[in-house]
């Protein structure tokens, strides 16, 4: 059976893409001497990304429940998420020009795998726009007041809702293969003889 390489069906990188990965093992990364600052750095912020995007997740539950009036969600929710958005997206962009080049240097057998995972940028970019513009209804629509009905705020939350759950959906998994990729190249070599 042939590995899917699209972010909605795969599940992992394909097997070309994973000899480090299988020298390397994620149970070792943490202790390993050459998990430097940056690449400590850099799986931080996608924890961030994990752990805000479910926070995000959770409070829109809250709301849509009627556990969380509106006044206090909007003052949660929309700070975060414009962070969320903004941040995700300068964070792929740094990657795409400037570390997938330095990887790609330091291992042209990898190219394949940052090709994917740029790919996976643009979809995600798609998303994000989707969940920008979803989101902005939503708002508008719940602090419409009596002049909205009560089926169209319904409808702008679910349209946020379904446009948020795959973002999250794929950034995960982008997340994951993203990291499979990178750290075993940089536990192999170090970060100093990678440049970077």
């Amino acid at each position: 059976m042939k590995q899917s390489f699209d972010l909605d069906t795969r599940t992992g990188l394909p097997a070309d893409l994973t000899e480090l990965l299988r020298k390397y093992p994620r149970e070792t990364w943490t202790d390993h001497a050459n998990l430097g600052a940056t690449a400590r750095f850099w799986l931080q912020r996608h924890d961030m990304f994990r752990e805000l995007g479910a926070a995000m997740q959770e409070a829109l539950s809250q709301h849509r429940e009627g556990e969380v009036a509106l006044d206090p969600f909007r003052r949660w929710f929309a700070p975060r998420l414009q962070f969320f958005l903004t941040q995700l997206e300068e964070h792929h962009q740094i990657e795409d020009h400037h570390y997938f080049p330095v990887f790609v240097r330091a291992e042209t057998r990898l190219a394949p795998g940052f090709e994917l995972l740029e790919n996976d940028h643009e979809v995600i970019h798609a998303d994000l726009m989707a969940v920008a513009e979803t989101a902005n209804r939503f708002l508008a629509e719940e602090t419409g007041g009596g002049a909205v009905p009560p089926d169209a705020a319904r409808y702008a939350g679910d349209a946020y809702a379904e446009a948020s759950g795959r973002l999250l959906d794929r950034l995960v998994r982008h997340l994951a293969d993203e990291e499979d990729l990178i750290i075993p190249l940089i536990l192999d070599r170090g970060e100093a003889a990678i440049g970077i």
